[in-house]
């Protein structure tokens, strides 16, 4: 099968980038980076720079791939990262284009690659827990309601890709920023320290992210479907905390 890959190729954040063409001939049970691998090893036996682009697991668990194909984060196919998209789900003499996030906040390092250290200034800001809790204790030792313990697990599956970012028209960091908020308080290890959403959303809207104005194209990239539930229960959380701070469980 042969398609044509369209690729942006830029030399960095404040160098001009364009589209360059790649035909490539690929079988339908590779993998997109796996047809972006056969690329780059034609560029380099042609002595040309390889197309840079981000991955890791390649097993749609660690979040480090991502790109716009064909306008969509993360390709065809629903709930599923860039490295889980298989050349099947594109046709023989395709076009695809393929370009890097678009986000004040996640500038283009080189080519495909953009730096997402603002999600992790955003966790570092609150995602975390100080309480001294001692040693490990027991799985069942504190109680938690299944309902709770599920919505807290829902909400902790968020592998911070960024899709959400590059799909919103205001490319807004609302629902990776209350994912990672919502998990925590909702347990209760993370309850004392529900502030914490006071200095997320600050670092989330120093760092440039757009404000969230219900679009839904967040979650409906998301390859583990973070629901848009999370973003109200983070603005019900920081109302909160500005009218009348104290502890306890948020329904």
């Amino acid at each position: 099968m042969k398609v044509e890959m369209r690729v942006w190729r830029q030399d960095g954040p404040d160098a001009q980038g364009k589209f360059e063409s790649y035909p490539v001939e690929v079988v339908e049970a590779m993998s997109f980076l796996e047809a972006l691998d056969v690329i780059n090893e034609q560029l380099v036996e042609q002595g040309q720079e390889p197309i840079v682009f981000e991955h890791d697991c390649r097993e749609g668990i660690c979040g480090s791939c991502g790109a716009m194909v064909n306008g969509r984060a993360h390709g065809p196919g629903d709930r599923s990262t860039l490295c889980q998209v298989h050349m099947r789900q594109f046709k023989d003499g395709d076009v695809i284009y393929v370009e890097p996030w678009r986000a004040g906040a996640f500038p283009v390092l080189k080519d495909l690659m953009v730096d997402r250290s603002s999600f992790d200034r955003i966790i570092q800001a609150g995602g975390y827990i100080s309480v001294r809790t001692g040693s490990a204790p027991d799985g069942n030792a504190i109680p938690i309601g299944k309902a709770v313990s599920d919505e807290a697990m829902s909400a902790a599956e968020c592998i911070g890709c960024g899709a959400c970012v590059a799909a919103c028209p205001n490319a807004s960091a609302s629902l990776f920023t209350s994912a990672k908020i919502s998990h925590l308080s909702l347990l209760p290890q993370g309850d004392p320290e529900r502030s914490r959403v006071l200095e997320m959303v600050k670092v989330m809207d120093d760092e440039g992210f757009g404000s969230c104005t219900n679009h839904g194209e967040c979650s409906s990239v998301c390859p583990k479907g973070i629901d848009l539930r999370y973003i109200g229960r983070m603005n019900r959380e920081l109302l909160r905390q500005l009218v009348h701070p104290s502890k306890g469980q948020l329904a």
